[in-house]
């Protein structure tokens, strides 16, 4: 792995969002000016099929990216800000498995992605 690549995934790994190609390219351009945009797009296409990362497509027309493997959760995607909020919830989880089951099927992945407006008194996770 060469070192613009190297600097390509920890950009990746130390992202606590769901960045797109053109924002890693910006992360990574700011600790190394001669990266190129298209070093960034091979390398994310090489970590994405190596299944280092995962590929999310939120409808807002880009390809989103997170490491691949951590803990499972589901995604709410605010419809106004592009903000990604990760959750888990065990309800809905053992929800879609008993659909799963009631349809004659084991369960064996899936991805699960709300989209919403914040509420004028809706509270952020963190606040």
């Amino acid at each position: 792995m060469t070192g613009q690549r190297r600097l390509i995934a920890r950009v990746l790994s130390d992202a606590h969002d769901h960045p797109d190609v053109e924002e890693v390219y910006r992360r990574a351009v700011m600790l190394e000016p001669r990266i190129s945009l298209a070093t960034v797009y091979r390398t994310v296409r090489l970590l994405e099929e190596a299944n280092i990362l995962e590929r999310h497509e939120f409808r807002d027309g880009r390809a989103r990216y997170e490491a691949a493997g951590g803990e499972h959760h589901d995604h709410l995607i605010d419809i106004d800000s592009g903000e990604v909020v990760e959750f888990h919830n065990e309800e809905i989880e053992k929800i879609q498995t008993e659909i799963a089951e009631e349809l004659g099927y084991r369960l064996v992945d899936h991805r699960l992605a709300l989209y919403g407006v914040r509420l004028k008194s809706g509270k952020r996770r963190n606040d």
